[in-house]
């Protein structure tokens, strides 16, 4: 018997910047076994800088220059955290993000970047923009673009510095701008006498780009203030700008300051030859946001790449034991620079050229690079061996098919009905409803109490968001029968881990939960805990109600009134062998982790009610149907899908529990992929209401006050079963 190796330390890499990424693919080829890899981002994904200029100029797609943070976590065996950190506490070794949570660490790394903000410029908060963070100046000019397009504001741009990065900018701009059947103005002023940043060869190219393009470049020209629609020169006339971008330099995060580690004047953190931060053996910093103090570097990305071997070889040495390796940064690189058009200068010392041919080389150079994460080994499951019992490949579908987490992972409809028809009965009075509904009713003494237990197989290694979603699709059926959640059980299953790690896992776990049941007026009461071959989360809760909403009260002619997108099965089965994207991913869980009881409420006049989970929405339906004694008609245009859940269906990706799903609920005339997703298991779905004609509109009305969306996708008739209309 194959012993599990317990985790023991927790790497923690803050942001996630190209040294970052490139150590997370690394470690996925050669991981180090009892290590608990985390990555804290903001979002979950991070754009790649060296093609932001081809974006802006309309060469590049949005989603070509963002390397998926989730794909690459799941590659990499790591969990991904998605926040932003405003504090590292190097003496208690925690992390601390915006929205208050805390992630300990033995050993971490900073790679969180910079931004291009000019607080020292007066209007510069309200009326002006950093070219980084990148992906938000990307959004905010797209954003622009449509404006002018549509009339609303005239082309008018200005880009303070003239470094590389604000030549680039503003021709990227301009051509972006002109390609839309503009006339741009645009303007790029510098504080200093030249372009900084270039040779004279290569000044002399840039200079002669800007003017063929007519970019009004102003020299010796310091910015005093910045307005709505134009920027003032010390000296000088104004210029005229409805979209002022600010790109001077790196400023660093103001947060790095306040952490009590030491950094520069400016706030750069300070670290050595190993990249270790000064005084600290197990935190590092890389990237921009770092100062690498045997040699101050440019901020350049060319760096952040040729980091990344020795920062992995050091923390594997600090995690495992080992000697630091040295940082040995070259002297000199080759810059290539776009020039809005598909054309690009190259230099390298006081050596420059310019053409077409070298913006094909820096695509060329830019593709390779993202095609590190583009292409990504498929997932797979374990290999099935040789010779196997008879059934075995037909259990699996003819594939070696990874189990699902979630609802997904749930055992089927048939077997679990079947189970439950040949249970005994004792006949107690005071269980009011049995098995078929979403939650016992019991009465206790004249107070009608709903009871019920649910659990997780996990699907983030994120242990508080999957808590919180967790206890969200617990509470689901309590609120589901127009309950008031009140107690609470939990049940947590942690893989084998030391103690404290076990503490910090549960911290996170129990932390976010309590934080969802409190929002409802719950409480925690207890709770059972193990360790296991992997994570597990389960609530028990406890609700009073006055009129349960069963399953079984629909009329005909009620309207069938979904409050959530359906397809969270397909989007985690897909994410499990890498296919499904990471932003529809991240969208999907931030609405599942929402909580519904303000929804619930406003269907309280609803006459049957059940919340959609590992049945699906057929399986969820069918119940009523039967309870109810009517037949269900369902307008398949009508029903929300998740973001991403048909083109993934459509490639043909299906949760374990699919084929129970499809087979215990028939629809009639449901054909194709999207039909297919109603059979999809959801986890924390949303709630699927029977309600009267006469209610709808204040219940929709309800629904949208509470922030959510009511989709009415069909009606109650007379008759039985399922069908498509």
């Amino acid at each position: 018997m194959q012993t599990q190796i317990p985790l023991t330390r927790d790497l923690v890499l803050i942001g996630g910047g190209h040294a970052h990424a490139l150590v997370l693919r690394m470690w996925a080829m050669k991981p180090l076994a009892g290590v608990r890899v985390t990555l804290i981002n903001p979002g979950p994904t991070a754009p790649y800088s060296g093609m932001l200029p081809g974006h802006i100029a309309g060469h590049y797609r949005r989603a070509d220059l963002d390397i998926d943070l989730v794909r690459l976590a799941r590659f990499a065996g790591s969990r991904l955290v998605r926040g932003a950190a405003c504090r590292v506490d190097a003496m208690s070794r925690r992390v601390f993000l915006t929205d208050g949570r805390e992630i300990a660490y033995d050993v971490a790394s900073l790679d969180v970047g910079i931004h291009a903000e000019l607080p020292g410029v007066a209007g510069f908060g309200a009326h002006g923009l950093g070219v980084k963070p990148l992906d938000r100046f990307a959004s905010a000019f797209a954003r622009f673009r449509d404006r002018v397009a549509a009339g609303e504001v005239p082309p008018e741009v200005c880009v303070i510095g003239a470094g590389v990065a604000g030549c680039e900018v503003a021709l990227a701009m301009h051509h972006a701008l002109a390609r839309d059947g503009a006339v741009p103005k645009v303007a790029l002023v510098e504080a200093t006498g030249s372009l900084s940043g270039f040779a004279p060869r290569a000044e002399a190219r840039m200079r002669a780009a800007l003017a063929e393009a007519g970019v009004d470049l102003r020299l010796s020209s310091s910015v005093a203030r910045i307005e709505a629609d134009r920027v003032l020169p010390a000296a000088g006339d104004a210029l005229p700008s409805r979209f002022t971008v600010g790109a001077t330099g790196a400023v660093a995060h103001g947060w790095l300051s306040e952490t009590g580690l030491p950094v520069t004047d400016d706030g750069f953190v300070l670290t050595g030859a190993d990249c270790r931060v000064s005084g600290q053996a197990d935190l590092f910093a890389v990237g921009d946001c770092a100062h690498f103090s045997p040699r101050p570097l440019v901020k350049a990305g060319v760096y952040a790449v040729r980091v990344a071997p020795v920062l992995l070889h050091n923390l594997r040495a600090r995690l495992a034991g080992g000697e630091m390796r040295a940082f040995k940064p070259q002297r000199d690189f080759l810059k290539l620079v776009s020039l809005g058009g598909q054309s690009a200068i190259a230099q390298r010392g006081r050596f420059s050229l310019s053409g077409p041919l070298l913006w094909r080389w820096k695509d060329r150079i830019d593709q390779r690079f993202m095609d590190k994460f583009r292409d990504l080994p498929p997932m797979k499951g374990t290999p099935l061996p040789r010779v196997v019992a008879e059934g075995v490949r037909d259990e699996l579908g003819g594939a070696e098919q990874m189990l699902c987490a979630g609802c997904g992972s749930k055992v089927g409809p048939g077997v679990l009905s079947a189970t439950l028809g040949r249970m005994p009965r004792v006949g107690r009075a005071d269980i009011l409803t049995g098995p078929g509904d979403d939650a016992a009713v019991l009465d206790m003494g004249g107070q009608r109490q709903v009871l019920t237990t649910d659990h997780l197989r996990a699907f983030t290694e994120d242990y508080g968001l999957f808590a919180k979603i967790a206890a969200h699709h617990a509470l689901g059926d309590v609120l589901a029968m127009g309950a008031a959640p009140q107690a609470v059980l939990a049940q947590v299953t942690l893989p084998r881990q030391t103690e404290t790690l076990q503490a910090r896992a549960m911290e996170e776990i129990m932390g976010a939960a309590a934080e969802v049941f409190a929002a409802e007026g719950a409480e925690i009461a207890g709770g059972h805990t193990t360790m296991g071959a992997e994570c597990t989360v389960g609530f028990t809760v406890t609700g009073l109600v006055d009129r349960a909403i069963t399953v079984g009260g629909a009329k005909p002619g009620d309207a069938l009134v979904l409050t959530r997108p359906i397809g969270s099965g397909t989007l985690l089965a897909a994410e499990m062998k890498g296919a499904a994207r990471g932003a529809d991913l991240a969208a999907m869980l931030d609405i599942m982790a929402t909580g519904q009881g303000a929804v619930a409420r406003a269907l309280g006049a609803a006459r049957a009610m059940t919340d959609v989970t590992g049945f699906g929405l057929a399986g969820h339906l069918g119940a009523i149907c039967r309870a109810s004694g009517l037949g269900g008609e369902v307008v398949l245009s009508e029903v929300p899908f998740y973001d991403g859940a048909f083109a993934l269906a459509e490639a043909g990706h299906r949760s374990t529990i699919f084929p129970a799903n499809k087979a215990a609920a028939p629809v009639e005339g449901a054909v194709g992929a999207a039909a297919d997703l109603l059979w999809d298991p959801q986890t924390a779905g949303g709630f699927l209401a029977c309600v009267a004609p006469g209610d709808l509109d204040a219940a929709l009305a309800g629904i949208a006050a509470a922030g959510a969306q009511g989709h009415v996708i069909g009606r109650m008739v007379e008759g039985s079963g399922l069908r498509l209309v």
